[in-house]
């Protein structure tokens, strides 16, 4: 079966919204405008923290705690969360603002390291991840997987959306729907799908014009 057009999926979309403008207001709800390079290092790490305390947890009690998760770890500052000394960590298992998973802890010590190298490349975080090609997302969830902690699969592409830079979030709707036009027969998995889904998401950019986070929420619409 052929790759869709983005044209294709576009109406599919419209069908299933609507028509054109309640697809619009859908495709807005879903989007986290922004620029990377004007956060600060505090506010990347943090980021990263929320997707990582997030992922397999209620999302809304982690919303709700997050105040507490913000005193308890410094605002997040990159130096002090960088060097975790045994007592601390102790301090924070024992801390009832945050949710007190060890792992994740340990997630925010390590990220806080990455955050320091990309900082060193680039003058900042932000800037480092502003400056990856839009064209390559696979490239940047390897390398946020392989220097990072817990920031692989889903949990790497929600900070991305949430920080604002331009990408796909590989959600169960948005599966289905690649799988629709033809672009994977399969889960999205192995290096062969995930080259295809960039390859894809690089053509509709090039054929709509538009960001590709607005057609990862226009193919998830297409479908549910």
């Amino acid at each position: 079966m052929p790759v869709e057009s983005f044209a294709a999926i576009r109406r599919r979309a419209e069908a299933q919204q609507g028509g054109a403008a309640a697809l619009e207001k859908r495709i807005a709800e879903g989007l986290r405008p922004g620029d990377p390079a004007a956060l600060t290092d505090d506010r990347i790490l943090a980021e990263m923290a929320k997707r990582v305390f997030q992922a397999g947890f209620s999302w809304k009690v982690i919303e709700a705690k997050w105040p507490g998760f913000e005193q308890a770890f410094e605002h997040f500052d990159v130096a002090a969360n960088g060097e975790m000394s045994a007592e601390r960590l102790a301090s924070l298992m024992a801390d009832e603002r945050i949710v007190r998973n060890k792992p994740k802890i340990l997630a925010v010590r390590d990220n806080a390291l990455l955050v320091e190298q990309m900082a060193a490349l680039d003058g900042s975080a932000g800037r480092f991840l502003a400056k990856w090609d839009r064209a390559d997302q696979i490239g940047l969830m390897e390398y946020l997987k392989a220097h990072g902690n817990r920031l692989g699969g889903a949990t790497g592409q929600y900070f991305l959306r949430f920080i604002g830079w331009d990408g796909f979030i590989l959600s169960k709707d948005v599966v289905t729907a690649l799988g629709l036009a033809g672009v994977i027969d399969g889960p999205a998995t192995s290096k062969l799908a995930m080259a295809k889904i960039q390859a894809a998401f690089n053509a509709w950019h090039e054929e709509s014009g538009r960001p590709r986070s607005e057609i990862s929420r226009t193919l998830a619409l297409s479908v549910g």
